[in-house]
């Protein structure tokens, strides 16, 4: 799903950030139906909110979830909450951290950039994803 779509390159012709590559992706790979005025509002989460703080590719998967995952408003129930505390968790535990800042110095490489963290980030929310929406995957 999205994991494969950016393995294949997807966002970089286009030089999207980290978050723009999953949300831009997952609109494409789940069927969101968001237009390119919603798409355009992950473009200041990338590099951590461009200070460095919370991962921009994380940003993207939660925006994602929520697309999927709230009817109307986050407080109708805990699905939300438990959804991205879940993508952060296993984020967490496969990269180290969730903060743009060590995530560099831990996985950000000359040639490839952050593609590592942005995979990473994308096998989570596709897991989640496929779970949730009952997928079977290969």
């Amino acid at each position: 799903m999205l994991t494969e779509l950016l393995r294949e390159g997807f966002g970089k012709t286009e030089s999207y950030n980290c978050a723009e590559r999953i949300l831009y992706g997952a609109n494409q790979a789940y069927g969101l139906k968001l237009n390119k005025e919603a798409c355009k509002l992950m473009a200041g989460f990338g590099g951590g909110m461009g200070v460095e703080a919370t991962c921009g590719a994380l940003s993207g998967c939660v925006a994602a979830l929520s697309c999927l995952f709230v009817s109307d408003v986050a407080h109708e129930s805990e699905r939300i909450r438990s959804l991205t505390r879940e993508l952060f968790c296993r984020f967490q535990e496969k990269m180290g951290s969730a903060d743009c800042a060590t995530l560099k110095k831990m996985h950000r490489r000359q040639d490839i950039g952050c593609d590592l963290v942005v995979l990473a980030a994308a096998e989570v929310l596709d897991d989640i994803i496929c779970r949730e929406r009952n997928i079977k995957t290969a």
